[in-house]
């Protein structure tokens, strides 16, 4: 008989009413707290972009606008210009996570599935870049960028230069090896007996069965590389190729509070429809456990 999972209640307290009590009440208020803490500073930001700018700075702040101006959002697109920045983002994001899952998805299966010589010492080292903080690094891959070893050539203002550092993500090889750490031996070495080689069975076997976490790897890049403002602005000095995250900073200074709210709501709310186009297909890889063969 499998054994029981243990708990921090047992759940015989739990089948009473005193324990459904509790039970519900704290789940309850997480939920309202958790909700609060997200969706309040939304609203904010939603409801700030449509006063006018005398409202918005007042203090306190009015919790709802005295006026309401959605035209603020066009008059906001239209006077910055964010056009051509939001398809540099677009660019920069996509790109990215192409890169990504071009780099990361035959490093995992090779790690995972061809175990090569040293292959944990290299999935070690890989992990240990995750230690690190992040701008313990912005030194030694710009100058990589500004000198690309073997090439010899410079990417400042080209998107390359975020594409590329991008796929190094030892976190997204880790994730996808530990997933295909769980597809059964079985299916790939049926699939050498009918003559498949390592790319065809990756490319049939393995990537078909890992839908779920290919696409949580793929939200996650495109997530990080959207929302990126460090590196954008170490790489991409010409206004003209900056992503919006760079833009709305440089812009801060000179642009209406209202407009620059709107800017921000407008530059998120691609993230946002993301997660809720493919909050399923996050669940799932989050939660993707052992194949069964």
């Amino acid at each position: 008989m499998a054994a029981s999972a243990r708990t921090l209640v047992r759940p015989a307290v739990l089948r009473t009413r005193k324990g459904k009590l509790v039970y519900w009440s704290v789940l309850a208020v997480a939920l309202v707290l958790f909700t609060v803490a997200f969706l309040v500073p939304l609203y904010w930001a939603v409801t700030g972009a449509m006063k006018s700018p005398a409202e918005l700075a007042q203090s306190p702040p009015t919790p709802v606008p005295a006026d309401w101006h959605p035209e603020n959002y066009a008059r906001a697109w239209r006077e910055m210009g964010l056009t051509r920045y939001f398809l540099n983002t677009v660019l920069l994001a996509g790109g990215a996570w192409l890169v990504q899952l071009a780099v990361q998805v035959p490093a995992a299966y090779a790690l995972s599935k061809l175990r090569p010589r040293f292959g944990n010492v290299v999935l070690g080292l890989m992990l240990v870049t995750l230690m690190m903080p992040a701008t313990a690094l912005l030194v030694p891959v710009y100058l990589t960028v500004v000198d690309v070893p073997l090439f010899h050539r410079n990417l400042i203002d080209s998107p390359s230069a975020v594409w590329l550092p991008a796929a190094a993500n030892a976190f997204g090889i880790y994730i996808l090896k530990s997933f295909f750490d769980r597809v059964p031996d079985e299916l790939l070495d049926a699939a050498r007996i009918d003559g498949a080689g390592p790319v065809s069975t990756m490319g049939r076997i393995v990537l078909p069965l890992s839908r779920p976490i290919l696409a949580v790897v793929s939200i996650l890049s495109v997530v990080a590389a959207w929302k990126d403002f460090l590196w954008p602005l170490l790489v991409l000095p010409d206004p003209a190729k900056q992503p919006l995250s760079v833009f709305l900073q440089r812009v801060a200074q000179d642009t209406p509070l209202n407009s620059l709210m709107a800017g921000l709501v407008m530059a998120s709310l691609p993230l946002i429809a993301l997660f809720l186009v493919f909050q399923r297909q996050i669940i799932a890889g989050l939660g993707a456990g052992g194949l069964k063969g």
